[in-house]
């Protein structure tokens, strides 16, 4: 049986790239999407959620080479090459994702996107960074966005297939956070005061324009969640201050031996299992 390496306080440590490469693994062995169902969906859900379906399908097929480069770059420097097998790793979960919401869109009979604004903008911008810390809170702020998405899409409609994907992308994505979270502490600890003020101000600016684009391309499909701007704006800026306040309290390196235990999304912990 694969063993990782997990913290007990999920608050407050710090997991190990071995950790993480040993959870991705595992986790891609989960088949949590029935695909003996058939999309059941209205004219009018298809209507409200098609757009921003597609486009979020489009945003989950990156090939992730840019990241990986910096990936490889980081781990190289500080001598942790387990740091980015765990990333390829999580590359092939975001695809996982990417594919499983294709598959649903060819069900539907629809056309996949080939190209989207807020895609086409994204990746300029990260294809432009070669900086492993800008990376992963770009990375940190729009899994958290997707997490509101997610949920809203599946809210959206009564289609039991597409529940069952979002249900699947949300128990990812959670994880996901983690993973970077706990990157962008160990990155953000390194650095001195100056260092670290300076940070919080470009986290501050690249969240605030983020939020702002997701809004604009896709409240459509968030409204027919029942996810008002207000409400979007505000699960936004908890999810990043939660992630900023991990910055400053996490610990590092107090670690037991444990099995990783995935859970749904409707959890808010990781647990001790034997």
């Amino acid at each position: 049986m694969k063993k990782a390496l997990v913290v007990q306080n999920l608050t407050d440590m710090i997991h190990s790239s071995t950790f993480w490469k040993g959870h991705f693994e595992i986790n891609l062995t989960k088949h949590r999407v029935d695909w003996k169902l058939s999309p059941q969906i209205t004219a009018d859900e298809r209507t409200q959620i098609l757009y921003s379906l597609r486009a979020w399908q489009l945003g989950e097929t990156s090939d992730g080479r840019h990241l990986l480069s910096a990936a490889n770059k980081y781990a190289w420097k500080i001598n942790d090459p387990a740091y980015v097998d765990a990333v390829k790793l999580f590359i092939r979960e975001e695809q996982k994702h990417g594919a499983n919401l294709g598959k649903y869109i060819d069900l539907m009979g629809d056309e996949r996107l080939q190209k989207d604004w807020g895609d086409t903008l994204f990746r300029k911008i990260r294809y432009l960074n070669k900086s492993m810390e800008l990376w992963t809170i770009a990375v940190i702020i729009v899994e958290s966005a997707a997490q509101i998405f997610y949920k809203a899409l599946d809210d959206a409609t009564g289609c039991p297939l597409l529940k069952s994907i979002c249900n699947d992308i949300l128990i990812d994505e959670a994880h996901h956070i983690r993973f970077q979270n706990e990157r962008l502490h160990i990155l953000f600890q390194r650095k001195k005061f100056y260092g670290k003020a300076f940070s919080l101000l470009w986290y501050s600016f690249l969240f605030f324009g983020t939020i702002h684009a997701i809004w604009l391309g896709h409240r459509r499909a968030l409204l027919a969640g029942n996810v008002s701007k207000t409400d979007f704006m505000r699960q936004m800026y908890f999810k990043f201050f939660s992630s900023m306040k991990f910055l400053h309290t996490a610990q590092e390196e107090k670690k037991l031996p444990c099995r990783t235990d995935i859970r749904t999304h409707k959890e808010s912990q990781l647990s001790m299992s034997d």
